[in-house]
Order: structure tokens, then sequence, then C-alpha cells
């Protein structure tokens, strides 16, 4: 296994000045707790409170609750879309997060939040941005939990392409859901490239959130200029806040820890080589999805684009999720 750049870092720090070889160090559950915390900074604490959050609740940030998941009142969870590059649209809810991918021949989707949600946000968005929903040709679901794939089937029917892990398809097809269940379609794989048009997007296999997690690398487009944004496809530590839904004697705790921190550690890798600068998330907290939105709309003509926020954030991003993971399985 890989060791984060900032648990490296510290724990070679730490032995220098205890005058300790480096290779006698094994960094504990207080050096990558510490790591995280260091890599998280100011604008990543909600992606920490998530993760360290669960191993250790004193350290958590932030305390405001997240948004409802059930279809409660639609003033709680509704939200206008939204233009964020010349070629990538929001049309999510105030938590939940989609967003549409425009190329010369049709749209992809990423991420179908709620079947409760999905005809006002994302068939609603669309056509408010003067999209036609119809257009949609695939559609790259994360993770087969409801609040991401919950309104595939209703983009489906439509004429769009389901995209997912075969890890993901088979738990789908396992469980016991509220909603409608898409048939499969595409599976995704790992390295797999997506081209639509004048557009390729590429997939990647990060499980730990899920067996089949789904994280993508994205082209968008500012002006002249193209960057590629990470999309990790998965975040909170579901088998500690509900074991009984992961955790077997074949796959403990640990194995989720161990596996999540892999994949954030091989993902981090890829996005810096393909000089990812755009961090995204499907959940608007952790890549500050509304203050950035908000500042867009007072940009300046060449001011610099509130999205992008360079290779080194990325990296700080995927640094805090492998540490907080390593976190949970390093001796206390």
């Amino acid at each position: 296994m890989s060791t984060s750049w900032t648990s490296l870092t510290l724990a070679a720090a730490m032995a220098v000045s205890i005058g300790l070889p480096l290779t006698a160090q094994v960094p504990t559950q207080d050096t990558h707790l510490q790591a995280a915390r260091d890599a998280a900074r100011d604008d990543f604490t909600d992606l920490f409170d998530t993760t360290c959050g669960l191993i250790r609740p004193a350290l958590i940030v932030n305390t405001t609750p997240a948004a409802p998941t059930v279809a409660a009142d639609r003033a709680s969870w509704h939200a206008e879309p939204a233009r964020v590059f010349d070629n990538l649209y929001y049309v999510g809810q105030s938590e939940y997060s989609a967003w549409a991918l425009t190329t010369s021949e049709g749209i992809i989707v990423f991420d179908a939040i709620f079947d409760y949600s999905v005809q006002d946000e994302v068939v609603g968005g669309l056509t408010k941005l003067g999209l036609d929903p119809k257009t949609v040709r695939y559609v790259v679901i994360s993770h087969g939990h409801g609040d991401h794939v919950g309104g595939a089937k209703a983009l489906q029917d439509l004429g769009a392409q389901i995209v997912m892990s075969a890890a993901d398809w088979d738990m789908l097809e396992r469980a016991r859901v509220t909603f409608p269940k898409p048939t499969r379609d595409i599976v995704a794989t790992d390295g797999q490239t997506l081209t639509l048009g004048d557009t390729t997007i590429t997939l990647h296999i990060t499980p730990g959130h899920t067996l089949g997690t789904v994280s993508s690398l994205i082209p968008v487009k500012d002006g002249g200029t193209t960057h590629m944004a990470a999309y990790w496809g998965g975040t909170a530590f579901n088998w500690v806040r509900g074991p009984a839904n992961y955790v077997t004697p074949e796959r403990p705790a640990s194995f989720w820890f161990d596996t999540y921190a892999q994949s954030a550690a091989r993902f981090s890798g890829i996005a810096a080589r393909q000089n990812a600068d755009v961090l995204l998330s499907n959940h608007t907290r952790y890549d500050r999805t509304w203050p950035k939105v908000q500042a867009l709309a007072s940009r300046a003509a060449g001011a610099p684009h509130p999205f992008v926020v360079g290779t080194p954030a990325v990296r700080r991003f995927l640094s805090v999720a492998e540490s907080c993971a390593r976190a949970g399985s390093a001796v206390p």
C-alpha cells in the first residue's frame, strides 16, 4: 500500500525529531489524523468531518446537519440549475449533485440523484438551461446508492444508457429499494474511456464507498482553456455508519478502510498525471458547489474560475480521504 504524501512527510519529520531511523516508523492513528487535518486546511473540512469525524468525533469541525434524504417539501431540496463551465452544468439538488456535460453529439449526465427529484432537477433543469433532456446519451452513476441512482430509470426511459460498475449493478439488482431500478446497460471497467462526439471522459473503479465506486476524469472548458476535472465517486465510510450492510467475516472493517485508502491514493496519482485542477463531487458540501456558483455570478472577465482549484488542491482533497481511511485501520 502506498502512503499519502502528507502522512509520509509528517512521519519522516517525527522520525528525525526523535532521532529514529525512518524505517522504524509506523504511522499511528494520530499521525494519519493529523496528516488529514493538515491537508484539509480550511477548504476541505466537510470531507474531513465525514471521514475522520467517524473515527474520532471530537475532531469534527462543522456541525451543520446534512440536507434531508427523503422527499420532504420541495423547498428543502430544490436548487436552480447553473452553468459552471462552457460545457458543464449543475442540475442537482441543494445537497445531492448531478452534472451535465455537453458534447457535439449529446449530453453525458453524472449521477441521477433521487427518483422524487430527477424530473424537477435534471429534466427540468436541462430544459431551463435551454438543453434538451432527450439528448442525454449516457448517465454515469458513481455508485449504486439511492441518492445517486434513484433517478436513473427515469433518464433511461428518455433514451439514455446507464453506466455503472459490475459490482454496483450487482448490488443494485440484489437490493430492496423503493424506487424503480434501471435495467443493466453499460458495465464500466477500470480505465475505460467513453467518447461522445468531441469529448472523451475516463472512468476509474475506485472501490471503498462501495465495491464498484466509479470516479471520473472529465474535460471542461472555460473560454479557450480546457481543464481536467476529477470527480471522486464515493465519500463517506458507510461501513462505520451502517456495518450490517458492509462488514462480513470475509470483509471486516479493515478491508473497507484499506480498500478505500488504496483507491484514494491511486486516483490521486491518476488525477495528478492528467493535471486535474478542478474538483467535483456528488455532494455539494465536499466541493463547495454553492459558494463557487455564487462567485461565478460576479466573476469579472479574465478573472480566475472559482472551480479551478489547482492540481495541489485536488491532491490535498484525496489525501484527506486517504489519510482518514488509514486512520481507521491504524493502531490508536
